[in-house]
Protein backbone atom coordinates (compact mmCIF):
# COMPACT_ATOMS: atom_id res chain seq x y z
CA UNK A 1 0.00 0.00 0.00
CA UNK A 2 1.44 3.78 -0.71
CA UNK A 3 -0.32 6.05 1.94
CA UNK A 4 -0.11 9.96 2.76
CA UNK A 5 0.50 9.75 6.30
CA UNK A 6 -1.11 12.04 8.50
CA UNK A 7 0.54 14.05 11.57
CA UNK A 8 -0.74 11.76 14.01
CA UNK A 9 0.38 8.77 12.80
CA UNK A 10 4.36 10.25 12.75
CA UNK A 11 3.14 11.84 16.28
CA UNK A 12 1.90 7.58 17.37
CA UNK A 13 5.15 5.82 15.83
CA UNK A 14 7.62 8.30 18.02
CA UNK A 15 6.20 9.30 21.09
CA UNK A 16 4.24 6.25 21.99
CA UNK A 17 1.67 7.33 24.17
CA UNK A 18 -1.45 5.59 23.06
CA UNK A 19 0.32 1.43 22.66
CA UNK A 20 -2.28 0.51 20.67
CA UNK A 21 -2.73 3.65 18.05
CA UNK A 22 1.47 3.14 18.21
CA UNK A 23 1.48 -0.43 17.29
CA UNK A 24 -0.73 0.76 13.91
CA UNK A 25 1.02 3.29 13.50
CA UNK A 26 4.36 1.41 13.05
CA UNK A 27 2.81 -1.14 11.50
CA UNK A 28 1.29 0.67 9.17
CA UNK A 29 4.67 2.81 8.63
CA UNK A 30 6.59 -0.55 8.14
CA UNK A 31 4.28 -2.52 5.84
CA UNK A 32 3.80 0.85 3.49
CA UNK A 33 5.20 0.85 0.55
CA UNK A 34 5.92 4.00 0.04
CA UNK A 35 5.11 6.77 2.99
CA UNK A 36 4.50 10.40 1.30
CA UNK A 37 5.22 12.64 3.59
CA UNK A 38 3.87 16.04 3.29
CA UNK A 39 5.43 19.82 4.00
CA UNK A 40 2.79 20.78 6.32
CA UNK A 41 2.55 17.02 8.02
CA UNK A 42 5.95 18.05 9.06
CA UNK A 43 5.55 21.29 9.75
CA UNK A 44 2.69 20.55 12.29
CA UNK A 45 4.97 17.09 13.74
CA UNK A 46 7.36 19.72 14.79
CA UNK A 47 5.10 21.91 16.51
CA UNK A 48 3.44 19.10 18.12
CA UNK A 49 6.66 17.41 19.69
CA UNK A 50 7.92 20.66 20.59
CA UNK A 51 4.57 22.42 21.88
CA UNK A 52 2.96 19.37 23.44
CA UNK A 53 5.50 17.09 23.96
CA UNK A 54 8.18 19.22 25.17
CA UNK A 55 10.60 17.92 22.41
CA UNK A 56 14.35 19.86 22.10
CA UNK A 57 14.82 20.68 18.56
CA UNK A 58 17.60 18.02 18.97
CA UNK A 59 15.44 15.15 19.09
CA UNK A 60 12.92 16.49 16.82
CA UNK A 61 15.62 16.74 13.80
CA UNK A 62 16.34 13.05 15.06
CA UNK A 63 13.44 11.99 14.67
CA UNK A 64 12.69 13.41 11.38
CA UNK A 65 16.10 12.58 10.09
CA UNK A 66 15.37 9.03 11.19
CA UNK A 67 12.83 9.10 8.97
CA UNK A 68 13.92 10.43 6.24
CA UNK A 69 16.22 7.24 6.47
CA UNK A 70 14.00 4.88 5.77
CA UNK A 71 13.88 3.65 2.10
CA UNK A 72 10.00 3.92 1.48
CA UNK A 73 9.64 7.70 2.68
CA UNK A 74 8.80 10.30 -0.15
CA UNK A 75 9.18 14.25 1.12
CA UNK A 76 10.61 17.27 -0.43
CA UNK A 77 13.94 16.25 1.01
CA UNK A 78 15.67 19.96 -0.11
CA UNK A 79 12.92 21.44 1.89
CA UNK A 80 13.16 19.37 4.79
CA UNK A 81 16.94 20.15 4.82
CA UNK A 82 16.58 23.78 4.57
CA UNK A 83 13.76 23.22 7.79
CA UNK A 84 16.33 21.09 9.55
CA UNK A 85 19.54 23.59 9.61
CA UNK A 86 16.67 26.07 10.77
CA UNK A 87 16.10 24.11 13.38
CA UNK A 88 18.90 22.99 14.28
CA UNK A 89 20.14 26.69 14.56
CA UNK A 90 17.87 27.41 17.15
CA UNK A 91 14.34 28.17 14.76
CA UNK A 92 11.86 27.24 13.04
CA UNK A 93 11.60 24.52 11.50
CA UNK A 94 8.18 26.02 9.26
CA UNK A 95 10.46 29.16 9.01
CA UNK A 96 12.90 27.44 6.90
CA UNK A 97 10.15 25.51 5.06
CA UNK A 98 8.02 28.89 3.63
CA UNK A 99 11.50 30.33 2.52
CA UNK A 100 12.92 27.19 0.73
CA UNK A 101 9.12 26.79 -0.80
CA UNK A 102 8.81 30.58 -1.64
CA UNK A 103 12.14 30.18 -3.09
CA UNK A 104 10.67 27.41 -5.84
CA UNK A 105 8.13 29.23 -6.14
CA UNK A 106 9.90 32.00 -7.56
CA UNK A 107 10.65 34.20 -4.48
CA UNK A 108 13.49 36.20 -4.37
CA UNK A 109 14.03 37.49 -0.56
CA UNK A 110 12.16 35.82 2.32
CA UNK A 111 10.43 38.37 4.06
CA UNK A 112 9.26 38.48 7.99
CA UNK A 113 8.60 40.26 11.23
CA UNK A 114 10.55 37.84 12.63
CA UNK A 115 14.12 38.81 13.78
CA UNK A 116 15.31 35.81 14.37
CA UNK A 117 14.22 33.78 11.54
CA UNK A 118 15.53 36.63 8.92
CA UNK A 119 18.76 36.43 10.86
CA UNK A 120 18.96 32.83 11.08
CA UNK A 121 17.87 32.40 7.48
CA UNK A 122 20.43 34.85 6.37
CA UNK A 123 23.01 33.64 8.14
CA UNK A 124 22.17 30.22 6.12
CA UNK A 125 23.39 32.64 2.93
CA UNK A 126 19.36 33.01 1.68
CA UNK A 127 18.09 36.63 1.22
CA UNK A 128 16.10 37.87 4.00
CA UNK A 129 14.58 40.96 4.82
CA UNK A 130 13.23 41.97 8.12
CA UNK A 131 9.79 44.28 7.73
Amino acid sequence: MKVAVDTNVLVRAVVRDDAAQASIAAKVLSDAEVIAVALPCLCEFVWVLRRVYNFQSSDVATAIRALLAAANVEVNRPAVEVGLSVLEAGGDFADGIIAYEGNWLGGETFVSFDKKAVALLSAQGQSARLL
